[in-house]
């Protein structure tokens, strides 16, 4: 029988062997081997690594470039500002700093209302004006 089977598969019965669960032929340098293919393996992952690093300090060198031309600041630099700012504000104060009132905002004089009032009354008609007048 078993001749009969390696005469229909051509001479592949290592391979056959192999799948239907025989014993594998065991490489003698198959350890080493493996461990030549996963030095292989890290040394291509460290110089990815290296490739990539080399190119973002690239880019950086451009960022700053633009950063430099036109005065901007990276976004760490520029939360670290706001928050000594907020710090140095804060000094000796148990609460937060209170926000400025905005100009036109709150304390008005009633001169001001009035010369609000005279610039509606210029855009009514003749009669009209007359009656807000008295």
């Amino acid at each position: 029988m078993d001749f009969v089977m390696k005469q229909a598969l051509g001479g592949a019965t290592k391979d056959m062997g192999k799948m239907l669960g025989g014993e594998e032929e065991k490489d003698p340098d198959a350890a080493k081997k493996e461990e030549e293919r996963q030095e292989a393996l890290r040394q291509q992952e460290e110089e990815r690594k290296a490739k990539h690093a080399r190119m973002e300090a690239e880019r950086e060198k451009v960022r700053q470039g633009i950063r430099d031309k036109y005065g901007l600041k990276k976004k760490e630099e520029k939360e670290a500002e706001e928050k000594a700012a907020l710090e140095q504000a804060c000094e000796g104060s148990l609460t937060r700093p209170k926000k400025a009132v905005p100009k036109g905002c709150g304390d008005e004089d009633d001169e001001d209302e009035e010369s609000i009032l005279d610039t509606v009354l210029k855009f009514l008609p003749g009669p009209l004006q007359d009656m807000f007048k008295k």
